[in-house]
């Protein structure tokens, strides 16, 4: 081993990043204002205010919100409830590789489309459908996506709701990364476009802290109620303590605060990690990410990714390989995340990592 373990492994910011003080304020106002709403049972649909605060957030009424452990609960509920084994579902190509288990533990027909640099491939999607695929959702990270970084352009948002309408299934619009845009240009929500055709989900744990353990979903009411059945079934109520604290973090003020200091992070460290990868690894293929917490990387055709993992490991720096977001293929492309390292951190992994990589392709034809 070489030196202190540095990953690039793990989506998550780093402690120097979370407003600590901002939320032990928080946590005290919100005890002191509601201890009876916070230490009680609460409701199924999660703590009233917060789900009033997202409802006008999106513009829509609180019956069209509900709030859960997590998204990733929220994205389980919703899989309960609209997927049955045998749907087909259209995915990203790469995407999200707890969204790849989640679905095909449920049996789903997972149809993989590819994914570009401004998003899913829509005309390839519609090729499938022209074809007779009838998906019941189709799942679309669509700001910079995980793992790939990317971000769904507005013509290509306009194109998938029509097809949605069309071709009648959900989109499920997974956001948790909208609010980290240190660069380009803000597109509105699919949400916001067709709140008929979408199901939105969003968290806390990239904006506020991982451990807050605060998502939610907003969505046409049928499928909301659907959703807060499951909801009662599973847990009465969600953790109203975590959502108590936000719900003061948010209407404080402070989440804004809070948000600028992390786009101001991790815009710092995308682009240390963009200049380390051009000056010690000029083989890898990226896309300078416009914000949130990942970038994509393809190395030549060849490149024994595995091989790489495991020489990388030697020097005490982990990150993931392509093939964890895939079906199949990918076998010369990884995922570095950059919101938990700092920018000293990421020039001393990438420069192991280019040793790693130096190492593997010794005497490898060109």
């Amino acid at each position: 081993m070489s030196g202190k373990a540095i990953s690039f492994a793990r989506g998550a910011p780093s402690l120097d990043i979370v407003d600590i003080e901002g939320l032990k304020a928080a946590s005290q106002a919100a005890f002191e204002q509601d201890p009876a709403g916070l230490t009680g049972y609460g409701t199924s649909v999660g703590y009233l205010p917060l789900r009033q605060w997202l409802a006008d957030k999106h513009g829509v009424a609180p019956e069209n919100v509900i709030v859960t452990n997590g998204s990733m609960q929220a994205d389980a509920f919703l899989f309960d409830a609209l997927v049955s084994a045998g749907d087909a579902v259209i995915v990203e190509l790469p995407t999200y590789d707890r969204t790849l288990l989640s679905l095909r533990g449920r049996g789903a027909d997972v149809r993989m489309v590819e994914l570009e640099s401004d998003g899913i491939d829509v005309a390839g999607l519609e090729r499938l459908l022209v074809t007779g695929l009838r998906p019941t959702l189709a799942h679309i990270i669509p700001n910079f996506q995980n793992p790939a970084g990317y971000t769904l352009s507005l013509p290509k948002r306009k194109r998938l709701l029509e097809l949605s309408r069309e071709y009648g299934f959900v989109v499920f619009e997974d956001d948790p990364y909208v609010e980290l845009r240190f660069s380009g240009e803000s597109l509105p929500t699919m949400l916001s476009m067709d709140p008929e055709s979408v199901v939105y989900a969003s968290s806390f744990s990239k904006t506020v802290a991982p451990g807050i353990r605060v998502g939610y979903l907003v969505g046409p009411r049928e499928v909301i109620a659907k959703i807060e059945q499951l909801a009662t079934g599973t847990y009465i109520s969600p953790n109203m303590v975590a959502q108590g604290i936000v719900n003061q973090f948010a209407r404080s003020g402070q989440i804004q605060k809070s948000i600028e200091t992390v786009k101001s992070a991790l815009h710092e460290r995308a682009t240390t990690l963009s200049q380390a990868l051009r000056r010690e690894l000029p083989d890898a293929r990226f896309e300078t990410p416009e914000g949130g917490y990942f970038m994509w990387v393809e190395l030549p055709k060849g490149t024994d990714v595995n091989a790489l993992f495991a020489a990388a490991a030697e020097r005490n720096v982990q990150f993931v390989k392509g093939t964890d977001f895939v079906l199949d293929g990918y076998e010369s492309s990884l995922r570095l995340a950059y919101s938990g390292v700092t920018p000293a951190e990421i020039e001393e992994g990438i420069g192991r990592l280019a040793e790693a990589y130096r190492e593997v392709t010794a005497g490898v034809p060109a």
